[in-house]
């Protein structure tokens, strides 16, 4: 539920729930696109994920724990495979990853897309094949990009000049020639929110479009003849649902890429476009299948290609979000309930902005229900927060909960898979939670939970 939305439920401040959440027997009911595919509610009411209660989970695991559901983690990846054909998808290394992921996306067919020198080496001890790894990045240093060099990582996204300077010095000495394309922001205002929209002029990532210097890097690259120039990059944001962005950005960077065949008599082989691609975080969002985007997607390269008169390019995208983060849910247990004179009830729970930090950080939006137990309780406007000393430490805006929450409560939000492990902390010195991967019937720990001795052995003082 967005807060913004018309009509009221408590006085005059403006929440209106969703219909599906206005009766008794509605405030228990699964909305199936918010929730990994293999969830579902016993009779009794309590949560399963790959045929395993989450009661069972809780007391094995502990709470706070992301829970994985791996079939539908697999199949999303098929579904992108096999949407995409001949393109070459990338999985988002950034969104989540762990080798047991690495190893889930390398069975399924994916190649993947790492952002840092330490998920370079989560790959790389997982076993990927290193051609198969594109790296980005917009400050690459010296010593990742010759473990990328020495490794031999497929592609190398060059995301400034002083980049292309310090990546041709080193390939010289290491009489390497890597392949590399040119990130170029295209001037897209993707409609996200400001921090995850990526191709307006005004921020770090790519090569300006309008201002000369994607073509002016291109050049530099094709003159010098060190590196292997294959082609061009645009990525116009994330959580993304309209694909006039993708539109808009194709046009620019195929005009770009004639523009470089005008004049320097090379067409290039590559067209990255990206990810971005959105998910279900509430029943207010509604994402496009793998099969629609890539059919939409082709049918844009084409047509600008047949526009410049231009062979299409080998395509490739870079979902993330799109594969990991409904596969996953987390698992909380209720600590404290409070009732602020009629205004809402507070949800207190044993995790938080540590193990979600996006609606902290993006005003982002999400769901929630009670997990262990069918309620017959009335709904009530509830905002579940974490347990930090900090009062935008919240998990969940607005949702309807049964009137009778209490303490001891399983509690779970679905779509925390992308961003929510990967960006969490120990802020006050809370350990982070274990992922825990389900499937047939059986977990398994992916990455374990930490521990106080795992925060007191960096505390070298």
């Amino acid at each position: 539920m967005r807060a913004h939305e018309a009509g009221a439920l408590h006085g005059d401040l403006g929440y209106r729930g969703p219909a599906w959440l206005r009766t008794p027997e509605d405030v228990n009911a699964l909305v199936p696109q918010l929730w990994p595919r293999t969830v579902s509610r016993t009779e009794a009411g309590s949560l399963e994920i790959g045929g395993v209660n989450v009661a069972d989970l809780a007391q094995e695991h502990g709470t706070p724990a992301y829970l994985l559901d791996e079939d539908d983690l697999r199949s999303r990846c098929r579904e992108f495979a096999a949407a995409f054909g001949d393109a070459d998808v990338y999985y988002a290394g950034k969104s989540f990853l762990c080798k047991a992921v690495v190893r889930i996306i390398q069975e399924e067919g994916l190649f993947l897309d790492v952002c840092s020198g330490g998920e370079l080496a989560v790959a790389l001890k997982a076993g990927f094949p290193a051609e198969k790894i594109g790296f980005h990045g917009n400050n690459k240093s010296v010593s990742e990009l010759s473990r990328a060099l020495e490794a031999g990582v497929g592609r190398i996204v060059v995301d400034s000049f002083d980049e292309i300077t310090r990546l041709t010095d080193l390939s010289k000495k290491s009489n390497k020639r890597p392949k590399v394309l040119v990130r170029v922001t295209v001037g897209v205002e993707a409609h996200t929110h400001e921090f995850i929209a990526t191709a307006h002029e005004d921020q770090k990532f790519g090569f300006s479009l309008a201002g000369g210097a994607a073509f002016a890097a291109a050049v530099k690259i094709l003159d010098e003849g060190v590196l292997d120039l294959r082609g061009l990059h645009s990525h116009i944001g994330s959580q993304i649902f309209d694909t006039s962005g993708f539109e808009v950005a194709a046009r620019r960077v195929l005009e770009l890429q004639a523009q470089i065949r005008d004049a320097r008599g090379v067409e290039l082989d590559e067209l990255d476009l990206g990810g971005g691609f959105g998910i279900a975080y509430t029943t207010q969002d509604d994402p496009s299948t793998a099969g629609d985007l890539a059919k939409r997607i082709n049918k844009i390269v084409e047509g600008e290609c047949d526009l410049a008169n231009l062979r299409k390019p080998r395509l490739s995208v870079e979902p993330g979000r799109a594969i990991v983060g409904p596969a996953v849910f987390t698992l909380y247990e209720v600590g404290t309930v409070k009732d602020v004179d009629g205004i809402r009830t507070y949800v207190s729970v044993d995790g938080g902005m540590s193990d979600n930090i996006r609606t902290a950080l993006y005003d982002a939006s999400y769901s929630a229900t009670v997990a262990g137990r069918r309620s017959p309780a009335e709904p009530m406007l509830a905002r579940v927060v974490g347990k930090h000393c900090e009062s935008g430490d919240i998990v969940v805006k607005d949702e309807f909960l049964p009137a009778d929450v209490r303490p001891g409560d399983l509690l779970a939000v679905p779509g925390t898979g992308a961003y929510c492990r990967s960006m969490a902390s120990n802020y006050n010195h809370v350990p982070r939670p274990p992922v825990v991967a389900v499937r047939d019937g059986a977990s398994r720990v992916i990455v374990r939970r930490e521990t106080e001795d795992d925060l007191l052995a960096l505390d070298v003082g």
